[in-house]
């Protein structure tokens, strides 16, 4: 495996864990969001991961390796029931179905897509500093 094949990896990862990042923020921008274009609270969104390569013995031979984002999908868990008859979008019961979004849950996959970008940017500043070691060595000899 080259040294461009680890940085192309680690890109990879750092461009699924920034649109994962995305996706968080999206969901803390509309916690409060009660009534969207298609109908109803917003849907809280989860974008889903999975790796390039088919195994061990790909990735050695093609080099083709990391991250993709296979699709965003909304999470099927019901939406929140809150009683508040003063709310323009509360029901007879006044009961307003709010989005599924838990700030909690959020902020921590906020805090493991903030600590997997810094490991890829990690192992980009390695294999950087590899091949200027590997230059050194050949300026030196």
């Amino acid at each position: 495996m080259s040294i461009f094949n680890s940085l192309r990896i680690s890109a990879s990862g750092l461009t699924a864990e920034r649109l994962r990042l995305d996706v968080i923020a999206d969901n803390l921008a509309n916690v409060n969001t009660t009534r969207t274009a298609t109908g109803g609270p917003y849907r809280r969104k989860v974008a889903i991961l999975e790796e390039r390569s088919t195994g061990f013995a790909d990735l050695l031979a093609t080099g083709r390796g990391g991250v993709r984002v296979a699709a965003i999908a909304e999470d099927t868990s019901p939406p929140q029931r809150v009683y508040n008859p003063g709310h323009p979008d509360a029901d007879a019961d006044g009961y307003v179905l709010m989005p599924n979004v838990n700030v909690v849950t959020e902020m921590v996959e906020m805090i493991t897509a903030t600590r997997a970008y810094e490991a890829n940017v990690t192992a980009m500043n390695a294999a950087k500093q590899m091949a200027l070691r590997t230059l050194d060595i050949g300026r030196n000899a």
